[in-house]
């Protein structure tokens, strides 16, 4: 188990001795599951939707660093047509702007002195979730620092069709594999076309 310092972490501890005190916990998949059976840590998914409903650990509490972005702006519109051009078609990313409120929503669920795991796909998010919380007056906090996408199948319960690993695949690059194989075989008959019959690929293909 290891430890972070926020980004302020030096200008704060001249301040206050129990903000020395005060860390980060960045933890793996069998760290975190003893944090949650043995010490009492409650977990705050702060994925997407469309990612937590595929799957998530059982118990959560679903509180997203990121929504959606329904904004209607000019140059947000223009953004947002060349994200679902690509990572909204390829890996099924919702196009997202950060949760304002998401402080004030960990707030409404949590004390400050409550424990809690934070948790995202690959850990970037919930270590800004952690450092937003820390920033609070959050004091008991900790995060999967590779995301639920390195946790052990099986290592939780939870819910969802998909299993945690999985959570964040969707989009086109969740076919690849069947693409591939398709694309394959295209070839392959091609070749085997070409192979076989030149003079009826000649005329098939190149005949002017």
């Amino acid at each position: 188990m290891k430890w972070r310092r926020s980004s302020n972490y030096l200008a704060r501890a001249a301040t206050s001795t129990a903000i020395v005190a005060a860390g980060i916990k960045y933890v793996d998949g069998e760290e975190a599951k003893k944090l949650v059976t043995e010490e009492g840590y409650s977990v705050v998914d702060v994925r997407d939707k469309s990612q937590f409903d595929r799957a998530h650990i059982k118990p959560s509490t679903h509180v997203p660093l990121f929504t959606v972005n329904t904004d209607g702006d000019i140059s947000t519109s223009i953004r947002r047509v060349m994200h679902n051009g690509f990572a909204g078609l390829f890996y099924g990313i919702a196009f997202t702007k950060p949760n304002s409120n998401f402080v004030a929503d960990v707030e409404r669920s949590f004390s400050k002195d409550s424990k809690l795991l934070l948790v995202c796909q690959e850990g970037l998010r919930s270590g800004q979730a952690a450092e937003k919380l820390e920033e609070a007056g959050f004091r008991n906090l900790a995060f999967i620092d590779n995301g639920l996408q390195k946790v052990k199948p099986d290592l939780f319960a939870t819910e969802g069709p998909k299993q945690l690993q999985d959570a964040g695949k969707a989009g086109l690059v969740t076919i690849q594999g069947q693409f591939s194989v398709v694309l394959g075989a295209i070839l392959v008959s091609a070749y085997l076309f070409l192979t076989l019959f030149p003079t009826q690929a000649e005329e098939l293909f190149f005949k002017k």
